[in-house]
Order: C-alpha cells, then sequence, then structure tokens
C-alpha cells in the first residue's frame, strides 16, 4: 500500500499540490501536516510512520517536504526500510524499492541539503545588510520605557 505525507512550514499555506500528487500517485492514505521543517519529530510524520507496515511505501511529493537535513533524510529512509518499507518521492523519481532508486535517493538528498544550506546564506547575509543600514526587523516592542 502507499501512505503519503503531505508537509507544509505555515498554517496560512495549503498542501493541495501534494494532496493530488500523492492522490495520483495512489496513496490510499495521506497524512498532512502543517508544521516547520525545523521540527525534529512532526507528529503527522509520526503517526505515519507507525500506521506503516511491511511493504508499504511511504510517498512525499518532494524530499523537502520529508526532512530539512540529509543526517535525517538517511535515518527516516532507513527506519522504513528496517522494517521492510519503501520511500518514494514524487519530484525527484526517487524510489527506494527499484535497484537504482536507493543510489538516485542518495544523490538527491545531499542537493536538497545542500540548496537548503545556500538559502539560510543568502537569508543570514541579507538580514547582515539590512542591520547594516540601521534596519532592525521583527515586531515592534509594544512596551517601552515610557509606558513600563
Amino acid at each position: 500500500m502507499r501512505v503519503g505525507y503531505a508537509r507544509v512550514s505555515t498554517q496560512g499555506q495549503t498542501p493541495a499540490l501534494q494532496l493530488n500528487a500523492t492522490g495520483a500517485a495512489g496513496c490510499g492514505t495521506v497524512f498532512v501536516e502543517k508544521a516547520s521543517s525545523a521540527q525534529r519529530d512532526p507528529p503527522e510524520l509520526t503517526v505515519a510512520l507507525d500506521y506503516m507496515r511491511d511493504s508499504d511505501t511511504l510517498v512525499v511529493w518532494k524530499l523537502d517536504r520529508l526532512a530539512r537535513s540529509m543526517k535525517q533524510l538517511v535515518e527516516t529512509v532507513e527506519g522504513l526500510e528496517a522494517r521492510g518499507a519503501g520511500f518514494r518521492s514524487l519530484t525527484e523519481a526517487i524510489d527506494t524499492t527499484t535497484p537504482g532508486g536507493r543510489p538516485v535517493f542518495h544523490i538527491f538528498g545531499a542537493l536538497a541539503e545542500f540548496e537548503r544550506s545556500i538559502i539560510r546564506e543568502r537569508t543570514c547575509a541579507g538580514l547582515d545588510a539590512a542591520r547594516a543600514r540601521g534596519r532592525t526587523g521583527g515586531r515592534p516592542r509594544k512596551l517601552t520605557a515610557k509606558t513600563t
């Protein structure tokens, strides 16, 4: 059986695209998470992994929907394999139940982690540049010295 997992990072986002893709891939059950990937053990992912049985396949729309680090990604997929389950990513066309799927999985996982580190680096550089121009981010403070 194919079990889907869809994750969006914020409450304002919708997982419709991921749900359509996992449904078209033949997933009978899809677990939906609305949580940041920074969360180590997302609750719905834990439920999805516990739900899976021998010979099931976990299907995600894209690798970064499952994990943000290569280590976390490999741990999750190895945990599935230890239980006799497979993993499939639709966007990257990775299927660990096929002979060529495992090495391709590692290559794409490394690229996904690299992309994330570049995004983090750009974000930090942008914040540093804004601070250098005197701009401070975040929500304005409600309490001031005058109101305390």
